[in-house]
């Protein structure tokens, strides 16, 4: 069953102090047009930054999410992420202003404050429908003793099962949720972050927090809150659902499927969806080889001017406007190179596989109307990292994606496979120059 995409109707704002810097800050949430994503705004000094709410823009920070683009920053973004993904926004631009660090109000320390404003600003389906990240395989992430498993399970929503083990009064607290129809509103919104009464003082020497009292968020003593009381017996467990729920929706799409935590934090969940999405491109990339191809390599002929033994894409299996191709290479041993690369020990050249990568980045540029009739010609490449060896018999799956595109220049960022391993990556930038006439 397909759903909707989903925004709200007009805009909504709330503000507050951030449970780490203290700093005050004010949060707008505007609509989203379809596909938007969610899409934070941070202004500061003059200075104006876009951030994508996904997981490549993400800033190791301890017990928190960050964002970032550049030298500006969106921390502490968990709580509200929760409240989106929870209530089924998936485009939305926020806006966050105030203070030096970027931090979200922290509010009561959950994510009811950004539910009530969400839906007080009413939320609406759009003609977009959303394309969910189904869990196929069995993928997991591990530190320690702690865990994080995908697993395959519901097809239609996301079921969380957490087991959280802490000192007492806590002690072990399993939760079991599905996540679904009002449920995160019901079950899991108003759990509230929660620090124990010895971590609290080690923040507070660190500096961290000296603004926030018992009851702007729980402090846990041996004998129970301080200062406060439960909203729930098991709010600890909920609250690192929560957080699991917020960080998945770093993916861009909705995750299905069953996800099985044992002490996960931010930096596992993570990590996972970093793995999920890779699984993702992983059996997208394989799918590509059984259908049929995009350019054969009569067509090929026609956009490169390689010849034997240069030409080193065999078939583009898809080409994305002029964003993104795929391409393969068939490696045998009959290569010419392997003759001396090396007798006994055969292995493709690095440097014929950077050719191979920027071959199939000059026939992306090739696509843009503007450069027909032009040769892309290799000007630089950075960031060229040899990760696995590539041999006889290997079939290399090409990928590349356009980061800019000029008039007489061309920036693509490339990478190659082989199955579900990363050979070699590169960014490379091309002179684009007038064919000399046949």
């Amino acid at each position: 069953m397909t759903q909707p995409q989903r925004t709200i109707s007009t805009e909504v704002s709330l503000d507050g102090l951030g449970l780490f810097s203290g700093e005050r800050s004010t949060l707008t949430i505007t609509p989203g047009e379809p596909n938007t994503g969610i899409l934070f705004i941070r202004e500061q000094g003059g200075h104006v930054a876009r951030i994508q709410a996904l997981v490549q823009n993400v800033l190791k920070r301890p017990r928190r999410t960050c964002l970032r683009n550049g030298t500006l920053y969106v921390e502490t973004i968990e709580h509200c992420m929760a409240a989106l993904a929870g209530t089924g926004v998936t485009n939305a631009v926020i806006r966050i202003s105030g203070g030096i660090t970027g931090e979200l109000p922290g509010v009561d320390g959950s994510s009811k404050p950004f539910v009530d404003a969400l839906q007080s600003a009413g939320i609406v389906d759009q003609d977009a429908v959303v394309d969910p990240i189904i869990i196929e395989k069995p993928v997991q992430v591990a530190s320690g003793d702690a865990t994080l498993a995908a697993l395959p399970g519901p097809r239609d929503h996301l079921e969380v099962i957490y087991d959280f083990e802490a000192p007492e009064p806590v002690g072990r607290q399993v939760f079991v949720f599905q996540h679904k129809g009002n449920a995160f509103v019901e079950q899991i919104s108003s759990a509230r972050t929660f620090v124990f009464e010895a971590e609290a003082q080690e923040l507070r020497a660190r500096g961290f927090g000296r603004h926030l009292t018992p009851q702007d968020l729980l402090v846990i003593a041996p004998t129970g809150p301080v200062d406060n009381e439960w909203r729930f017996a098991n709010e600890c467990v909920r609250h690192k659902v929560l957080d699991i729920i917020g960080d998945l929706a770093l993916a861009g799409r909705p995750i299905y499927g069953r996800i099985v935590a044992h002490k996960s934090g931010h930096e596992m969940n993570h990590m996972l969806v970093r793995k999920l999405l890779q699984h993702v491109e992983e059996t997208q990339r394989e799918a590509l080889l059984h259908r049929d191809a995009a350019l054969d390599i009569r067509r090929i002929q026609r956009i490169l001017p390689h010849r034997y033994p240069m030409l080193l894409v065999d078939r583009v299996l898809e080409i994305i406007g002029d964003t993104k191709a795929i391409g393969i290479k068939n490696v045998t041993f009959n290569d010419v190179f392997f003759q001396g690369h090396y007798p006994g020990t055969p292995i493709m050249p690095g440097v014929l596989i950077v050719e191979a990568m920027a071959q199939l980045g000059g026939i992306l540029l090739s696509t843009k109307l503007e450069h027909t009739g032009k040769l892309a010609m290799m000007l630089s490449m950075d960031k060229v990292k040899m990760r696995n060896p590539v041999v006889p018999g290997d079939q290399l799956i090409l990928e590349a994606v356009a980061v800019r595109i000029k008039t007489r220049m061309g920036h693509v960022r490339c990478k190659a496979f082989v199955h579900d391993k990363l050979a070699a990556e590169a960014e490379i930038k091309f002179m684009l120059v007038d064919a000399e006439p046949g």
